[in-house]
């Protein structure tokens, strides 16, 4: 029967007896091209300098050349595009008020990364219906990213599927690699060949050397199975990506405290890598508790206040509403502004955040 494991006495199948290739492939359905989607909903002069610009800042906060932090700051991910509007024009606010001293970037999450199953982002299934409509989440996902860039917001977003760059690449100033992808060869071949600024966060358990060997492969070149703008599978040859750095997001203990940021460091210069910290305050530095986020920022701008200039940066999740909510599929049985996955700050307690720490970082 279809499917059973061959066996060595068994013939080989003929054609129509039994598949030998796609045997659990239900179907599959073409995507548009990147370069059709990008030329469908292209970048203008504005937004197009919006991102330069942006790169090129965190290109310098990362080499010590600007004294701002970096704050990647947003809901834990995005699942409705009506809520994310209404908290990009509050950022956008703040983030002029602050930009003397605080470099604020939206994180802008469409795709995340599952322990077991569950759903898997905006991109994957926009309509949280288990549709899995691509195409529209890819689209949507666009758009939404040229809006900010047409604002001046840099968008963060975590680099998860490396098909997705090609479509919107062009729109991110910095990625992440997270806990359960830093260690995989895919993911650091990817971040070689990415345009913006890449961050690996440590490994879920909290080793540290998986996120530097990572760093140490992403700087390097790289030939690697992909796509091309066309979508043509094609052989990929990077150059390396230099501005890669470390992100202490925590793991069987918490990690932000001065010794650990010392420790890892220390782990950095041993292997000649720029000194360069971004401190995640959610995940496993807050025990997912988003009341610890607050403790968690505050410690690391002390420490940044005291002449730890590694510390270039931190990250926060947050959303109009606190807390989070139990997904259920379809958008309407959702309350506005909840995140449903990681619990998040709210908007209120953001902002105070945000204010208090610009303060601090100028005493």
């Amino acid at each position: 029967m279809p499917g059973r494991k061959l066996e060595p006495s068994d013939p080989i199948p003929t054609a129509g007896e039994a598949a030998l290739d796609d045997v659990h492939v239900a179907s599959f359905s073409r995507l548009l091209a990147p370069a059709e989607l990008c030329s469908r909903f292209p970048l203008t002069e504005t937004s197009a300098r919006a991102v330069r610009n942006a790169r090129r800042s965190i290109g310098d906060i990362i080499a010590g050349r600007d004294p701002r932090l970096l704050v990647v700051v947003g809901p834990c991910s995005i699942h409705d595009l009506e809520g994310a509007r209404d908290y990009v024009q509050r950022l956008h606010s703040m983030a002029r008020d602050v930009a003397d001293r605080l470099l604020i970037a939206m994180r802008v999450y469409f795709e995340k990364p599952r322990t077991t199953i569950g759903w898997k982002g905006f991109i994957n299934d926009p309509h949280l219906d288990d549709s899995f409509a691509l195409e529209t989440g890819l689209s949507l996902a666009r758009r939404f990213l040229l809006e900010l860039a047409e604002l001046g917001m840099p968008a963060a977003t975590e680099a998860l599927d490396p098909v997705v760059p090609q479509y919107l690449g062009d729109l991110v100033s910095w990625y992440a690699i997270g806990a359960r992808t830093t260690e995989s060869q895919t993911h650091r071949e990817m971040a070689s060949g990415l345009s913006a600024r890449c961050g690996f966060k440590n490994g879920t358990d909290g080793s540290i050397d998986v996120a530097i060997n990572a760093i140490v492969s992403a700087r390097s070149p790289h030939h690697f199975l992909g796509i091309d703008r066309e979508g043509c599978v094609a052989t990929v040859r990077t150059r390396g990506n230099t501005d890669t750095h470390v992100i202490l997001r925590g793991g069987l203990y918490p990690n932000y405290d001065s010794a650990s940021v010392a420790a890892c460091i220390e782990l950095m210069r041993a292997n000649t890598l720029p000194n360069a910290v971004v401190v995640d305050c959610s995940h496993g530095n807050s025990n997912k508790d988003p009341a610890r986020q607050e403790i968690v920022a505050s410690d690391v701008v002390a420490q940044r206040v005291a002449g730890n200039q590694a510390i270039i940066g931190l990250m926060l999740e947050s959303n109009l509403e606190w807390g989070n909510q139990k997904f259920v599929p379809g958008a309407a049985g959702l309350r506005y502004g909840v995140s449903v996955t990681d619990a998040c700050m709210d908007w209120d307690t953001t902002a105070n955040l945000l204010v208090r720490m610009h303060a601090a970082l100028g005493g």
